[in-house]
């Protein structure tokens, strides 16, 4: 049964069941889908001020927290007990193109040249970790939701409104993988 579970599947069954979980939470509470709200939901329940941002009832969103501890446990329980031990698989291609930009060690989904803990108090830490992190909170306050948030619950509702903002995501996406990453890489490196 583990080895079943330790081998690497076809995307589309983890796709299939993230599609199914947008229509199991309407039908089962009329809940929408979304991972960057419950961050609000920790922040309402654990700041005692009166930023009107975080004064709401965040009880009737507790089930959002207990799903994204769900999904940090089950992350935790994937990558140190299930975990496949083959090597990654990763176009030679890409590999001389990341090598350029200083990026050698392929034995990990997170690439070790940039996030390990050695990164975290140096000038490539900072910018990756704060400003990144920084970047994307802001960017999911602007946008109202996170990419799970608008492009699986927002498009699944044909909301025009998460159209707009998947589009967007994925430019920025594009933009930052292809301009911006290697421009900061061979900055840094």
């Amino acid at each position: 049964m583990f080895e079943l579970i330790k081998q690497p599947w076809h995307w589309a069954v983890s796709g299939i069941l993230i599609g199914l979980t947008v229509p199991t939470l309407l039908i089962l509470g009329n809940k929408k889908f979304g991972i960057s709200s419950s961050f609000r939901h920790v922040c309402a329940a654990c700041i005692p001020s009166r930023i009107p941002f975080f004064q709401y009832n965040w009880r009737k969103e507790i089930w959002n927290l207990f799903f994204v501890t769900g999904i940090l446990v089950g992350g935790f329980i994937a990558a140190n007990f299930l975990s496949n031990p083959a090597q990654f698989v990763i176009a030679e291609s890409t590999k001389s193109a990341l090598s350029e930009l200083g990026i050698r060690d392929f034995s990990n989904i997170l690439p070790k040249d940039i996030f390990n803990s050695a990164n975290i108090f140096t000038f490539k830490g900072l910018f990756f970790f704060i400003v990144g992190g920084f970047l994307v909170g802001f960017g999911t306050r602007y946008a109202g939701g996170c990419t799970s948030g608008h492009s699986i619950t927002g498009l699944s509702n044909l909301q025009f409104s998460s159209l707009v903002a998947t589009i967007c995501f994925m430019i920025g996406g594009f933009i930052s993988a292809n301009i911006i990453l290697p421009f900061i890489l061979h900055i840094l490196n």
